[in-house]
């Protein structure tokens, strides 16, 4: 057994006379749940500000022809905040959750204000590396923090507020920026929305959200394993390598989660840099693709209400395949209409496929990691989530500027579906009604 390499959980101290004992569940932490479910939706805004505008932004003021270069905001925000995932589990378990979030939170402040002041692209791509570390550390704690306070039970339901939040408010941001854009121009009145967002953020973060980290370790403390004895290595402290070759590589649920997760943001990086081009280069107003750019995660975000839930009744596995193929028609219509009714509709089934994969995936993660290193596993399963912005970007500019938009978004949809494929394949289901706990064995 290799020794692990960083610190794992320790022992919960004693408990003074205080404050009431610690509690797991969605009801028994609704406060601070909630307060959770409201910065994430504060962190989702400052992600908002840049769906609709910023594209538009590179091509108009900015001059940019090739789409591979007006792609390289999406390929630094990933590879950003890919990198920012993996280290936000390990910060979180060494430090605690609170200073990582609170820390996000100060990265995030510039953003908008470079974005308004920018004389050149280079301000751009700058303001969108620090606003993927923001993202890797804002997004990614108050996704631990949720796990850590509601437990087993609720954990796709959990997962599907979390993420209706932050993507509803992805959604109603690129709609508004939309619109004052085309009443007040590209800047600066669309980023002074991501100004109160960051300010309101932070003041949330530092002063009300409470530490979470001991809730980990009361649930670490009854974590019972499920199965047969064969994989038991899962349930003791691992190295942090261990917990990256287990997430990425060799244990089935987990590894097929990181894939379909980094798919699932290669086809959001073509969304948020290429259709909007392949909007306006129909002729559609700002107003319009702004309408567009909203519709997709607004449904993404309302949907993961009611697909978290489910997940929790019907389970993991085929909530997730059928999602990623969902995704991949929805892009084969993008990619034959013309029109913006055929496009609406296909955004809105774009979304519905991804709130089918989004909270499902998390939950997945969260019922096979043990709670010991589950921070870390999910550090390293949103490194490959979000890796996928920067693979996306860099596959759609290429294919886009050798063979045009309509290629890419049909390249990116087989894609989809071949990922929908590996998850039918070589994913267990992880969760069943009635056992809250640990790890199902894969079925041979």
């Amino acid at each position: 057994m290799t020794t692990p390499a960083s610190p794992q959980l320790p022992p919960t101290p004693p408990a003074g006379a205080g404050p009431r004992p610690l509690q797991l569940g969605l009801r028994q932490n609704a406060a601070q749940f909630t307060l959770l479910v409201v910065v994430n939706a504060l962190v989702g805004g400052m992600l908002g500000q840049e769906r609709t505008v910023l594209p538009l932004l590179g091509e108009r003021e900015f001059g940019l022809t090739a789409y591979t270069a007006g792609l390289t905001f999406i390929l630094v925000f990933g590879l950003a905040k890919a990198a920012t995932n993996y280290v936000a589990g390990t910060l979180s378990d060494r430090h605690g959750r609170k200073p990582v979030l609170v820390a996000g939170w100060l990265v995030a402040v510039p953003v908008p204000l470079l974005l308004i002041w920018a004389p050149s692209w280079g301000w751009v791509i700058f303001a969108n590396v620090l606003l993927g570390i923001s993202q890797g550390l804002t997004w990614s704690t108050t996704v631990i923090m949720k796990i850590d306070l509601v437990g087993p039970a609720r954990r796709g339901l959990a997962m599907g507020l979390n993420e209706a939040a932050g993507y509803g408010a992805v959604a109603l941001t690129a709609l508004v920026t939309g619109y004052l854009a085309e009443a007040y121009g590209l800047r600066p009145a669309p980023f002074l929305v991501g100004i109160a967002f960051a300010a309101l953020g932070l003041g949330l973060s530092a002063v009300a959200v409470s530490e979470t980290r001991e809730h980990a370790r009361l649930e670490a403390g009854s974590h019972v394993a499920r199965g047969d004895g064969r994989h038991d290595h899962l349930h003791e402290g691992l190295s942090d390598r261990e917990v990256f070759l287990q997430t990425s590589l060799r244990e089935p649920a987990l590894s097929s989660a990181s894939q379909a997760g980094l798919v699932n943001n290669l086809n959001d990086g073509l969304a948020w840099g290429l259709l909007p081009i392949l909007f306006a280069g129909a002729g559609l107003s700002v107003s319009r693709i702004g309408i567009l750019a909203a519709l997709y995660p607004a449904v993404w975000g309302v949907g993961q209400l009611l697909t978290g839930a489910l997940s929790d009744r019907w389970g993991r596995k085929w909530m997730i395949a059928a999602g990623m193929w969902l995704q991949a028609v929805a892009l084969a219509i993008i990619a034959v209409a013309d029109t913006f009714g055929a496009w609406a509709f296909a955004a809105a089934l774009l979304g519905a496929g991804t709130a089918m994969v989004y909270p499902t995936l998390l939950a997945a993660i969260g019922d096979v990691a043990h709670p010991a290193w589950r921070a870390r596993s999910v550090g390293v399963y949103r490194l490959w989530r979000d890796g996928g912005f920067a693979v996306g970007a860099l596959l759609a500019g290429v294919v886009a500027d050798a063979l045009g938009v309509r290629a890419a978004v049909w390249t990116v949809a087989a894609l989809t579906a071949a990922s929908g494929v590996v998850v039918a394949v070589r994913m267990y289901e992880t969760h069943h009604p009635g056992r809250q706990t640990g790890r199902e064995e894969p079925r041979r």
